[in-house]
């Protein structure tokens, strides 16, 4: 398993506008080989930012190399950036390869 993050720093007073871009646009994660799920999470709130997190979990750091690769990554990219600016620059990239992964324990049969 290969977890892809990116970290963006909002503005203050940004984060409903940041918030509704992702709600509103066409991510095209879901035909993607090798995808297993996406999560958009909002961290600490700083002086001048609070800090957002795009997260994806892949079946491979090879699934999400061709994701980087494929015609539905620049779709979803396409628009990245236009209008007023909500960050405090760049998001900044975090890849993980999963070395450990527990699950809860299956529930005992009555």
């Amino acid at each position: 398993m290969f977890i892809a993050m990116n970290r963006f720093q909002v503005r203050k007073g940004e984060e409903p506008a940041f918030e509704e871009v992702w709600t509103k646009r066409e991510i095209h994660l879901d035909r993607v080989p090798g995808f297993q799920s996406f999560h958009l999470l909002r961290g600490p709130e700083r002086e001048d930012h609070t800090l957002y997190a795009s997260h994806t979990v892949w079946e491979s750091r090879a699934a999400f190399e061709d994701w980087t690769r494929s015609e539905a990554f620049r779709a979803a990219h396409r628009s990245a950036g236009s209008g007023k600016p909500l960050t405090l620059g760049h998001p900044e990239f975090e890849g993980f390869e999963t070395m450990l992964e527990l699950m809860p324990a299956a529930p005992a049969a009555a």
